[in-house]
């Protein structure tokens, strides 16, 4: 009887949820471990559906400039705080930043916003992306593109560590204006390290500004 059930169930599924990577090697997916203060998430970003967008976040991943910055946003949802998101990235660090990228919808990539999906913060215009992330912990829909609203740009899958992720998510947050108000993050958890598991590293060329004045501070 379970036997016969079985295909009508999968059915019932999404089928991005059946597309979803495994935490191992998967064609057209590459894995990055973002080592936190609290804990290991490992992300697996979608290069053939979102390309652009995944080679954004990678640089950002090979250059190093994600190593020392914070997880610095936990937005709970006011009916259920179990529910929302968290952000990380380099924040105003303009010394971290690469040029912005062209915005890929939710519309032309499929990649919904579901539970644990990995996208990308921007300002409130098109093509503003740079080096801020979301996870979600919950599906969030109203980040998905719809007619004239170009939503936000959804571009991996978190595949291990969604532990850690709600973990920061329950951290105490106060302070913030507008739509952040009340959910920047007390004590920000800090991101050791973000590492690809997968694939040959390809930095971007030329000087990193945000190192200059770290190595002097070793050379002391």
């Amino acid at each position: 009887m379970i036997l016969r059930l079985l295909p009508f169930l999968l059915g019932l599924l999404p089928v991005a949820a059946l597309a979803l990577p495994a935490n191992r090697p998967t064609p057209g997916y590459t894995r990055v471990a973002i080592e936190t203060s609290v804990g290991t998430i490992t992300v697996a970003v979608d290069n053939r559906r979102a390309p652009r967008t995944s080679a954004n976040f990678l640089t950002y991943v090979d250059d190093g400039r994600f190593d020392g910055v914070t997880f610095y946003r936990a937005a709970r949802r006011k009916s259920d705080p179990h529910y929302g998101l968290i952000q990380g990235g380099i924040d105003t660090d303009a010394r971290r930043s690469l040029p912005p990228i062209p915005h890929e919808p939710t519309s032309r990539t499929g990649i919904r916003h579901l539970d644990a999906t990995l996208s990308m913060a921007r300002p409130n215009r098109p093509d503003s992306a740079m080096g801020n992330f979301f996870i979600t912990i919950g599906a969030t829909p109203n980040m998905d593109a719809r007619g004239s609203y170009i939503g936000y740009a959804a571009f991996g899958h978190v595949v291990g560590g969604m532990d850690v992720v709600r973990r920061i998510l329950a951290v105490p947050t106060c302070c913030g204006s507008g739509p952040m108000r009340g959910q920047m993050i007390v004590r920000p958890v800090r991101i050791l390290r973000a590492r690809r598991l997968d694939g040959t590293p390809h930095p971007s060329p030329g000087v990193k500004p945000w190192l200059i004045g770290l190595h002097k501070k070793t050379a002391k």
